[in-house]
């Protein structure tokens, strides 16, 4: 499973990722901007992002806003930054001072918490019905015919709406299918 570190001082950064490391965790990457963390998280597809109430060019809540679907976030800050009437389900706050205990315990739980959530969204797809897979497959086929793309182009682009919107595959594939013919 991916953790992103993202602090504000590259020295912050690199200080958490050896304690992660210690801790036995890997597949760690520590940046310094909202910019880079987006980045990673699209390169990486799932994990857990840990960080500060600040980063070089955006606060958390900013970065917490364009979280992909199948990341979490761990936001570590003095207790005057807590979040006000956090609803965000993906948003896990600690006031420091923290102990590593309970930084590794809480990553260990968001990451299952990921991982559940992957799963529970693999077997949905397997379970899909025969109409649903055609509805994505016209979808698919319009945006290769269209947008001259590759299938594994247009199910990654599918993928991509589903998790920005917060919808499923299917009704995705509905909107690009709806605006595909206008």
């Amino acid at each position: 499973m991916n953790i992103i570190v993202a602090f504000a001082k590259a020295e912050d950064a690199h200080k958490f990722k050896s304690i992660l490391l210690r801790g036995g965790f890997d597949n760690i990457t520590a940046v310094t901007s909202g910019m880079q963390a987006l980045s990673a998280m699209e390169d990486l597809g799932s994990g857990v992002i840990v960080c500060g109430y600040r980063l070089s060019d955006m606060l958390y809540s900013d970065l917490v806003e364009d979280l992909p679907g199948y990341f979490q976030m761990l936001m570590i800050a003095s207790p005057d930054k807590a979040p006000a009437g956090n609803d965000n389900s993906r948003l896990i706050y600690l006031p420091t001072p923290i102990t590593k205990d309970d930084l590794y315990s809480t990553i260990s739980m968001m990451m299952e918490g990921v991982s559940r959530a992957r799963k529970k969204a693999k077997q949905h797809r397997l379970n899909r019905s025969d109409a649903d897979k055609q509805i994505i497959n016209k979808a698919k086929d319009l945006l290769m015919d269209k947008h001259h793309m590759t299938e594994p182009e247009a199910h990654k682009y599918l993928q991509k709406c589903s998790m920005e919107s917060g919808c499923n595959m299917v009704e995705a594939a509905e909107m690009v299918l709806s605006l595909g013919n206008m």
